[in-house]
């Protein structure tokens, strides 16, 4: 869970909603410095390396569609204005807007009314990296749809991809 002074904190993006209705944000540790955990979100995403969740949650999904459990090189090559698809909807997609190895990776979105960033930002911390995550939103027509159940898919899939991360950057900061 994000500390509350993370979650008051500015980051990158926060300008592209400045109008937010909702904004959610989560935070939690891994043991790994940054650069090592970068190469994981550079490839997170649909049509790229999934969504990481634990291996006993994997089991009971298909594997093509579980997350890798290494690094890709084909898919480190991320660049603004680069555009990846999102699990939001068939059309869905995200526009990475910003791209600061090891730290800073914004993304954008355009959903109908809904206008969406999401900021992933690295900083090191004692015993490894704090990973904080934002998402923006505004253009909803019920807010309080979002803000109930919309906050609990956001929590509990940051929480599977919290515990898929600490899985797989521990196995590869053992190598």
């Amino acid at each position: 869970m994000a500390r509350p002074d993370e979650a008051a904190a500015a980051l990158p993006g926060d300008g592209i909603v400045p109008d937010a209705q909702v904004t959610m944000d989560r935070a939690f540790d891994l043991a790994a410095e940054p650069g090592a955990v970068w190469p994981w979100f550079a490839q997170l995403g649909k049509d790229r390396a999934g969504w990481y969740l634990p291996a006993w949650v994997e089991r009971v999904v298909p594997a093509r569609r579980r997350g890798l459990r290494r690094v890709e090189p084909s898919l480190q090559h991320l660049a603004v204005g680069d555009v990846i698809p999102d699990w939001g909807g068939r059309d869905a997609t995200f526009e990475i807007v910003e791209h600061t190895p090891p730290t800073t990776l914004v993304h954008r979105s355009e959903r109908g009314n809904l206008r969406i960033s999401w900021a992933i930002v690295l900083r090191p911390a004692p015993g490894g990296t704090r990973v904080h995550l934002r998402f923006r939103i505004a253009g909803v027509r019920r807010v309080w749809l979002v803000r109930t159940g919309g906050e609990l898919m956001d929590l509990l899939t940051v929480a599977g991809l919290a515990a898929g991360l600490r899985e797989r950057v521990g196995v590869r900061a053992l190598r």
